[in-house]
């Protein structure tokens, strides 16, 4: 006779909150950087003119930069985390990051380089400083002392502030915003720049990968929000006084951007994530809302 429910006994973990859906999301969606072809992108960078051949270079650099430095940064929340399924979240995305920092270097090795050799160029490195402006420094910089503190006092303030830092701007603004920029730039319908399918198809799954992370983000924010440790005003002050530092790290002097050119425009990559960071905030500060399920928040269109 087979038992009811209740009569089940204690396992070990909870595989019905979102955090364990999120593991076992990671886990069914798991990707090789080292499998995406990029042969036809060898061409395609051939086509480019100097001048955008240059700016591809710094796209890639400031992002290939901010995987790094993320991948760098998460471990003090996975020291704080208490919950397993947490934990098992957090160890994907660990992963996840390193994977990013993998995919952006294979990237400069087989496309750059050959094409640098190419144009008679001497090798350029990702690392350079002159890809990186002060603001990017900055709010990277700040992202890090965020995510630091919480081994010094993890109070439900200091980590309300981390996931700002991390999960709400650096990914949630900066990288989703960044990256849905370079797909559309260098996707099937810009006909004024060449196809990239590697590049495009690299960014998609590193987006998935973040629409988890962010999510993640979100719903502990809203955890501490709905529980009254947090007031929703702390994380509007927060996420308020860095996006001048994510806009002047895409567009100011040393950003990747510019309004001329084919491809969107800082001014409408500035709206997308105007509205993504609205709607976002919306979903969790207000208790009617909802965090969206983790196939939505995954979708690129999302």
């Amino acid at each position: 006779m087979a038992s009811d429910s209740q009569s089940l006994p204690e396992m070990q973990l909870e595989t019905g909150v979102r955090s364990h859906n999120y593991y076992r999301n990671a886990v069914e969606k798991h990707w090789d950087p080292h499998e995406i072809d990029l042969e036809a992108d060898r061409e395609g960078v051939a086509e480019l003119p100097d001048p955008a051949f240059e700016g591809l270079k710094q796209s890639l650099a400031l992002f290939g930069a901010g995987e790094e430095s993320v991948t760098e940064d998460l471990a003090p929340l996975a020291v704080v985390l208490e919950g397993v399924e947490d934990q098992l979240f957090i160890t994907t995305q660990l992963y996840e990051e390193a994977k990013h920092t993998d995919f952006f270097d294979r990237y400069w090795r087989e496309v750059v380089h050959p094409e640098e050799e190419r144009r008679g160029q001497d090798p350029s490195s990702p690392t350079d400083e002159k890809w990186f402006n002060d603001p990017y420094d900055e709010l990277f910089e700040r992202n890090e002392r965020a995510m630091a503190r919480l081994l010094e006092e993890d109070t439900p303030e200091n980590r309300a502030k981390a996931h700002c830092h991390y999960h709400l701007t650096i990914e949630g603004i900066l990288a989703q915003t960044g990256y849905y920029g370079l797909t559309l730039a260098y996707g099937e319908q810009e006909p004024d720049l060449p196809d990239l399918p590697g590049l495009v198809e690299g960014l998609k799954l590193v987006r998935s990968d973040e629409g988890r992370h962010v999510g993640f983000g979100m719903a502990k924010l809203r955890g501490l929000v709905m529980d009254g440790e947090v007031g929703a005003d702390l994380l509007r002050e927060t996420v308020d006084e860095l996006v001048p530092l994510v806009q002047e790290s895409l567009t100011g002097d040393g950003g990747a951007s510019s309004e001329s050119g084919p491809g969107p425009s800082p001014s409408d990559l500035a709206e997308y994530a105007l509205t993504k960071h609205q709607q976002r905030m919306q979903q969790i500060t207000t208790a009617s809302e909802q965090i969206p399920d983790v196939d939505e928040l995954t979708n690129l269109e999302a």
